[in-house]
Order: C-alpha cells, then structure tokens, then sequence
C-alpha cells in the first residue's frame, strides 16, 4: 500500500500508489506544534503557520502562492496542531511538480518579512476573538483546560491576545531556523505516481539540513484541570462538553477505544445520537470523539442543548457512558459499528488527499504505518469483553470533566449532576 525513504538529511518521504486517480495529494507534517513551544513563545507555532503563506522566495506574496495552486485547479491549506503542524496540496496529477515545490516554498524558503509579521498579528487576535465568540468553540476551549490543565496541552493553540501581541520577531524567526527543517519534515503522497519519482520532487523541493528539535515536556497526570468549567455567554442554547481520559496515541488498546467511541457517539447510528436526540429530543446535535497524543488522549462528548435542559442531557449521557461500562455489547450493535467504523476507512482511501493523511499522519506520529486490511483486521479482532472493560477502566466519576457555555444562570450547580449511575444502569 505504501513505500518509504528517508532522504539523507532530508525529509522522510511516504507515497501510496493509487492507480487510475486523476489527482494527486501531498500532506507535508513539520513536526513542530505549539506543544513544543517554550515560555515566550506561546503562539509561535500557529503563527508561524500563518506566515509563510506571506510569501517565499519563488512567490514573494499571498496572491502568488494561491494563484500557483488555485491557477490550475487545485487547493490547498494548513493546520497547526499540538504536536504538528500539517501543510497539504491536491491537483491534477499532472502538476505534482509544481504543488510539491510550492510545499517546500512554503516551508524552507518563507520570507518571514517584519511588515507581515506585523500584519499579521491583528489577522490573528481577530481568529482569537472568532473562537471566543462561537459558543461551541469557546466550550471546546474550556474543555481542553478542564482536562488537561493548563499547560501546553491544554491552552488554546492560537495562544491569547497578549500573547499574540508580545511575540518578538526574533522569537518566531529562531522558531522557523530550529523547527522547519527538511530531516523535520514526513511528505506524504497519494496518487498515481511512481515512488521514485515522488523522492526526486522532495528532494528538489526541500533539499536537506538537520535541526535540533527538543522534546516536549511529558503530559501530566489527567484529568489536570477543575472537574467544571463554565463561560457564560448570552445565547439561546448551551453547549456541553463532557468527557474522561482516554488512552495515548499507539496504546494496545487504540483500536478498542476507537470501536467504543463508535458505539458511543459517532454517526446517527450510535447511542448517542439515537437516546440524546431521537428518543429524548434533548439536542440537535450530539456525538463523541477522540483526542489523542503521543502519552495522552480523552473522549469528549459534545452537545448543544436546550438551557432548560442541560441537567437532562448530562443525565442521558452519563447513562450511556454507564451502559458500556455495566452491560456487553449486543454481537449485531458491535458487528455494526466495526462495519461502520472499518468501511468509513475504506471509503476514505478512495480519496487521495485522505490517503495521504492516512500514511502521512501515521509516519509523522504512529509507532508504525499500517495498511487498510491491518486496520480492518485490528477493528475486526474487538470483542464485546475489551470494550466493558476499557468502559469499566474509562468511565469512573473522580475522571469525569465538563465544560459549559451558557446564559450565567443554567451555570450553576452543575457539579452535583456529574455522576454515573450506580453499577447496572
């Protein structure tokens, strides 16, 4: 399904051949996300992220950057994480030279010019602010706090205005000289294309040179942060965010968790979705998802629910959460939900651009890459015992965490609802 190289003091290239596609995906992981960032450097990364799209040496403006990808067709675009920060390009398979150069402008060769350092601050204290003002977005925020703390797992990624505002030019600059290296880099490609031929557009376009990367301070001990956290905001509905620690990224038990969040929360088919909306009418919305890290991770579910009923919706949750902890699942529930599960994989490879994060995201972070029918197989191997007990080791009342966004009266007294019911619910 895929081949790989390291380049000498270059990028660690992954390609995944998909005969017949008339696209082609590049996904470029710098391995450096704001969870590398030292004090004084809060925001570093994100903005970092935001500049080279400033403009490169071979295209010195915005406008030149989009119009070298958008100019034929194709799109693109960039994410800053907690432990990466992924640029990605998908056009027609006979540009992959040109998306694979404008990747490595973007990540080698920015100008990083004090003018657009500058401008580029009030660009992200109003992305701030968006997030702040989007109830469903500040709750997440909230959550991440009252989980893991308040320590570079759980602070927003964006950083705070302040932050934004202090960051010295020199500061990012350092950044980009030790972070963005070529030997830092994993370039993912999925598409009809040799593998031969995707080590020579990397190698061109990212060239080599070795940084030196310090490693992360490890997580702390979860659940970090006050079992509640309120943001009171003037809206007609409020948002939940309910959730427990979970496991780290390549835990042995990884793909029990992922097969216990699809019975859970993922899809109109899950528990979730049928007992919160269909038979409750409690939400529009609802449904539950994983976070992972290298040596962390958490479940969370998310709801956005009448002001009224906020005690009602916790309660139909924690109920859920109590059921896989006290009863098996049924073989016809589990046997759907590992189809669900197995076959959304399936379709998505059908995808280049989802291919490539596929293998790209797996090299950049995984302990190993592993092929469609080795996950189906993992997914298949779930039984009803391993998800009770990963329930049974999950769902305790000391581990629970919630967020709350709402008007400051459905804020109170909160805490007294976050309980699970008794062994048997």
């Amino acid at each position: 399904m895929f081949q790989r190289t390291a380049l000498t003091s270059g990028p660690r290239v992954i390609s995944a051949r998909h005969p017949g596609a008339r696209s082609i995906s590049i996904a470029a992981y710098v391995l450096a996300g704001s969870r590398l960032e030292a004090p004084g450097q809060i925001g570093v990364a994100h903005f970092m992220e935001h500049l080279t799209f400033k403009g490169t040496a071979a295209f010195p403006t915005t406008r030149a950057i989009s119009e070298a990808i958008e100019g034929v067709g194709g799109s693109f675009n960039a994410a800053t994480d907690r432990e990466t920060t992924v640029y990605w390009v998908r056009v027609p398979r006979r540009q992959a030279d040109r998306a694979m150069d404008v990747l490595g402008e973007l990540i080698v060769r920015p100008r990083l010019e004090s003018h657009e350092i500058d401008q580029e601050r009030a660009i992200i204290v109003e992305e701030i602010r968006s997030y702040l003002d989007d109830p469903a977005e500040y709750c997440q925020i909230l959550f991440q706090q009252a989980m893991f703390g308040i320590g570079p797992l759980g602070r927003e990624i964006c950083g705070e205005e302040d932050d934004i505002r202090a960051l010295p030019e020199a500061t990012i600059r350092a950044f980009w000289r030790a972070m963005y290296r070529p030997a830092n880099t994993v370039i993912a490609v999925a598409g009809d294309v040799e593998h031969e031929e995707v080590c020579g557009l990397a190698a061109r376009a990212f060239g080599s040179g070795n940084g030196s990367v310090p490693a992360y301070a490890p997580a702390p001990s979860l659940p970090a942060g006050e079992r509640v956290l309120a943001g009171r905001r003037d809206t007609t509905q409020a948002q939940v965010s309910l959730g427990v620690p979970a496991l780290r990224r390549d835990h042995p038990d990884a793909w029990t968790l992922a097969v216990l969040n699809a019975l859970l929360g993922d899809g109109m088919s899950s528990r979730l979705f049928q007992a919160v909306r269909e038979e409750l009418g409690l939400a529009y919305d609802v449904s539950s998802g994983l976070v992972e890290y290298a040596d962390a991770g958490a479940l969370e579910i998310s709801a956005g629910v009448d002001t009224e009923q906020v005690p009602a919706a916790l309660e139909a949750m924690l109920v859920e959460l109590a059921r896989l902890r006290d009863e098996p699942v049924p073989a016809d529930e589990l046997g759907r939900a590992k189809a669900y599960l197995g076959g959304g994989l399936e379709l998505r490879m059908d995808d280049t651009r989802h291919l490539a994060s596929w293998v790209g995201g797996q090299e950049a972070l995984h302990d190993r890459v592993l092929t469609l029918d080795e996950a189906l197989a993992a997914i298949e191997a779930v039984d009803a015992p391993s998800i009770q007990r990963l329930a049974g080791e999950l769902f305790r009342d000391d581990a629970l965490r919630l967020a709350v966004v709402a008007r400051p009266r459905v804020l109170r007294g909160l805490e007294r609802h976050l309980h699970l019911p008794r062994g048997g619910a």
